[in-house]
């Protein structure tokens, strides 16, 4: 596989470059042209939950994951997959459930990148993580996040075993009401367990699943200023980062460049598939909306014209806040729960006015 994999769509006006071995990944757009507003050549990235098996049992999981849950097959998996490598994805996000506990869980990640040249991704609950597991991630993943759950003597456990393969690894923290004294203190007095990941990632909280707390919105906290004043100037030897979910809290920031702003881009440029084998544009829509089912020739078709993935991009294109100045970093914030959205100024109109 070559170092960096770059391609250009004539029609669409603009080139997406990516790189196997780090991760980075640009779209650049032709002299005279924005960039697009979704990619109609299909999406760049596509998470998928592979299995809906756990057994943490978590009162606060999104997707409602217990011991239960069902697997998604391989010949599923590489149905999907080869739908995947002809709409030109360059990663999946593997989910579930714990993805790694999957029986076939090296063997999909195999498939994934020596048949098709995708590069795998997962995100775990530190559960699972076999010597086989660990070979197989080090050999074909990209990168793999850790869900940062109490008692995080057991997150430190993980980041260790992970590091002892060599394994990329990042920390996805779940923001709320609740965590965020957590995060501050992280960001002030950085645990000596952390040296040696890749970035730690703050997730916006979304109220679904078992987790469908609306107290605990991180929008109604009172420490959110403070928090992104914290995050925004933080150093030290790893990264700090967010989930497009969080963008309309930083909109706009003097800390932070326009291009480095990424708004929503559910059915943009990712979309979601179910170990059901049913399409959204986001994982976080599986319980308030209504699942395009999967078929061995309809993804392309799913993205393009599909009713959901439509009135998605228009939400994301017309939002309620369409006067405010801030609205091309952040696209209006969330289009399925506006609730969890952070922005002081989302109903602000260009020259600073209520509207």
């Amino acid at each position: 596989m070559s170092l960096v994999i770059r391609r250009h769509y004539q029609r669409e006006h603009y080139s997406t470059v990516f790189s196997p071995a780090t991760g980075f990944f640009a779209r650049i757009e032709e002299p005279g042209h924005s960039e697009p507003f979704w990619s109609k050549h299909g999406p760049e990235l596509i998470d998928i939950s592979i299995t809906n098996w756990c057994d943490r049992h978590c009162t606060t999981c999104y997707r409602s994951a217990s011991a239960n849950g069902t697997h998604l097959s391989i010949a599923d998996y590489t149905m999907i997959m080869e739908q995947a490598a002809s709409m030109d994805t360059c990663q999946v996000a593997l989910g579930g459930g714990n993805p790694n506990q999957h029986p076939d869980f090296a063997d999909i990640l195999k498939i994934t990148r020596e048949r098709f040249g995708i590069i795998p991704n997962y995100t775990t609950n530190g559960r699972g993580l076999t010597n086989d597991v660990l070979e197989a991630t080090a050999r074909f993943c990209g990168a793999v996040a850790v869900s940062a759950y109490m008692p995080y003597e057991d997150l430190s456990h993980t980041l260790s075993r992970l590091n002892s393969f060599g394994i990329k690894t990042n920390i996805h923290f779940v923001l709320d009401r609740r965590t965020i004294e957590t995060a501050i203190e992280w960001l002030l007095h950085r645990p000596e367990w952390l040296r040696g990941i890749n970035a730690l990632i703050f997730l916006n909280y979304k109220p679904v699943g078992r987790g469908g707390d609306r107290k605990r919105l991180l929008s109604g906290s009172t420490r959110c200023s403070e928090f992104m004043a914290h995050a925004l100037g933080a150093q030290g030897t790893f990264r700090i980062g967010f989930d497009s979910c969080m963008v309309s809290g930083f909109a706009p920031s003097d800390k932070v460049h326009a291009v480095s702003y990424e708004a929503c881009d559910a059915g943009r440029f990712t979309m979601y598939v179910s170990e059901t084998l049913r399409a959204y544009p986001c994982s976080f829509m599986e319980t308030d909306y209504e699942g395009i089912p999967v078929t061995k020739s309809n993804m392309i078709e799913i993205w393009r014209n599909s009713a959901l993935f439509r009135e998605i991009r228009r939400r994301l294109s017309q939002p309620p806040c369409h006067r405010c100045s801030h609205l091309e970093l952040c696209k209006g914030g969330c289009p399925a729960f506006p609730e969890i959205n952070l922005c002081a100024g989302r109903n602000r109109s260009p020259n600073g006015q209520q509207v």
